[in-house]
């Protein structure tokens, strides 16, 4: 565990993260108030920590804070940690229901140079730029495919219910809060309506089936 905490802690004499990459090096507090990212301890063992990035801009994301669980593995650095999203994200490349991500750093490409900071950053650029074709979540990955509008809209809804950004869809708020209206969950009837591509007969069906 002490290499876990060389590795994570703030190096001595440090002031700030305002260099290009403060590799390898990226303390549990930090935060960059440029790409709007941080990462805090969550236990102090520096087995746990709980990461934070911002929506990207320009994204059906923007104005969502979106938390992460970062779990560092007993091989860490020469492993990669353990990532997932807490806060639900409507992505191909990451899981609506577990928030597993699918991200090629995460695996197989992961070297022991790259820092939490790279694994925050390459999320944020994830959710900027998905990979249908290598998808968490094919459901997902399909209307992303299918129905780019759709898509940008239910991931802006999901943003706006789960992650706290401002703007979203009247008309699917509204089907939403029909059928919470007949007593179904909300969090059901979210999934169910953006699965189904917000039809609320096949949507009611699926809840009903359930």
């Amino acid at each position: 565990m002490g290499l876990q905490r060389e590795r994570l802690r703030r190096p001595a004499g440090s002031a700030s993260c305002a260099c290009a990459d403060p590799a390898p090096f990226w303390w549990p507090g930090a935060e960059t108030s440029k790409n709007q990212i941080k990462v805090d301890l969550v236990d102090e063992n520096f087995t746990e920590l709980r990461g934070e990035i911002a929506g990207p801009p320009d994204t059906p994301y923007e104005g969502g804070r979106y938390q992460l669980e970062i779990k560092i593995p007993e091989t860490y650095p020469f492993n990669p940690p353990k990532v997932r999203f807490i806060t639900k994200i409507w992505h191909p490349n990451i899981s609506s229901v577990t928030g597993a991500i699918c991200l090629d750093i995460l695996k197989d490409q992961w070297a022991a140079a790259m820092t939490l900071r790279t694994v925050l950053l390459s999320l944020q650029a994830l959710l900027a730029a998905a990979e249908p074709d290598d998808p968490q979540d094919a459901v997902v990955a399909n209307q992303y495919k299918q129905n780019p509008e759709m898509f940008k809209q239910t991931a802006r809804l999901w943003a706006h219910v789960y992650a706290g950004a401002p703007v979203s869809s009247p008309e699917y708020t509204k089907k939403i809060e029909n059928l919470c209206a007949m007593g179904f969950d909300r969090n059901a009837v979210i999934v169910a309506l953006s699965s189904k591509s917000w039809d609320v007969e096949t949507a009611t069906e699926l809840l009903l089936s359930n």
